[in-house]
């Protein structure tokens, strides 16, 4: 179907290379185009002020989720005029006791144009649609939540 190719770079600049001292900052580099500055999450000694791996899985489910609504709305007629989530990932342990994005809540807000409006059950069966086609959400096993979120 397609292939989908990073590049990620890292280089050391301490002196020495022990678990406490080297660098966790790093680019992810999307089609040679677009860099982003990356670094492990605070608590794994990575900078505070970059995104993390974590947060990058969190962002692909959000984005996925929400390309995919837009073309379920779109197909359905409806007009959107903004779409806006607050998505939150779980680092948890898991059924094999180790570490992983378990779970992740989605809570868009969308706001919709013209008169015609989905009713809160056409609303979820569009984010119904959307979750079944994210391409990330069928390649992972956490469960993905939507929280549907007034709009405003």
């Amino acid at each position: 179907m397609s292939e989908h190719r990073i590049q990620t770079i890292w280089q050391r600049t301490s002196a020495d290379f022990t678990y406490a001292s080297y660098n966790r900052d790093h680019e992810w580099r999307f089609k040679s185009a677009v860099t982003v500055g990356a670094s492990a999450s605070p608590q794994y000694k990575g900078n505070p002020d970059l995104p993390d791996p974590e947060d990058a899985f969190v962002a692909a489910l959000s984005s996925c989720h929400m390309l995919t609504f837009l073309a379920v709305a779109a197909k359905h007629g409806f007009v959107v005029d903004r779409y806006e989530d607050a998505a939150v990932g779980y680092l948890e342990k898991n059924a094999q006791s180790k570490l992983a994005i378990t779970r992740a809540e989605l809570s868009p807000r969308i706001v919709f144009a013209g008169e015609r409006q989905p009713d809160a059950e056409m609303l979820r069966r569009m984010h119904d649609e959307a979750h079944h086609g994210c391409f990330i959400a069928n390649s992972v096993s956490t469960q993905v939540s939507v929280k549907e979120q007034a709009s405003g």
